[in-house]
């Protein structure tokens, strides 16, 4: 049995420096994730730092340090982490697991995800919201972006999975795993955390992939 998240990790090493030419500057295009994103900013609590988790190239760090928002980033990719550092230097990178955070109890405000939690297993998502919660301080809110239906050229299994074996033009070894809102709702709430925005959207973005997506708003509880 190989090391969990191995095929993931090689593969985005193998696709970092096309991966970063091509989104880097997705944002622009996306109106709704910058309003998400700004309304994640606004509400961090005691301006603790913000973590990226599953941060690829850093885009969406760059877009909260840009907020004015202490940002950090985390990808389990290090040519990933190392493209980060280099297109956002006032922003601290480090290589990371979400089923692992290298983080004190409490020690963030806020986590955005975009996208990273689709190569999850069902297995693993108990276990990366549970890490969300603990890492977050009270009051402290994440935002969750995932693809919930796949675009109408690819397949998938009975689970609701897709797997590439070339992503950009270079060879990979990746499980696309297209979530429902609701179970995804219901596992954050099973972590501890209170959901409160829940939203989706179909693609707008000529160049964006053409799939549906959902994003989700939870909070750790204040204590009592």
């Amino acid at each position: 049995m190989g090391v969990p998240g191995e095929a993931t990790r090689a593969s985005y090493d193998r696709v970092a420096e096309a991966y970063a030419t091509r989104f880097f500057e997705e944002l622009r295009g996306k109106p709704l994730d910058r309003a998400l994103l700004g309304c994640l900013a606004e509400q961090v609590p005691d301006k603790l730092p913000v973590a990226d988790v599953g941060c690829g190239p850093g885009h969406i760090a760059r877009h909260l340090h840009e907020l004015g928002v202490r940002t950090l980033g985390v990808d389990l990719s290090p040519r990933m982490i190392e493209l980060a550092r280099e297109r956002t230097p006032e922003v601290p990178f480090q290589v990371g697991s979400m089923l692992a955070l290298d983080a004190d109890d409490g020690a963030w405000g806020g986590i955005a995800a975009f996208y990273s939690i689709i190569h999850l297993t069902p297995g693993e998502l108990p276990r990366a919201f549970a890490e969300f919660h603990r890492v977050l301080a009270p009051g402290g809110v994440l935002l969750l972006a995932f693809h919930t239906s796949p675009p109408p050229d690819l397949e998938t299994d009975d689970g609701g999975v897709t797997h590439l074996d070339e992503l950009l033009g270079e060879p990979v070894s990746l499980d696309f795993h297209f979530l429902d809102p609701a179970a995804i709702r219901s596992r954050l709430e099973d972590a501890g955390l209170v959901v409160e925005v829940s939203v989706d959207r179909l693609p707008t973005d000529p160049a964006e992939a053409k799939t549906r997506r959902a994003y989700v708003i939870a909070r750790k509880p204040l204590p009592g």
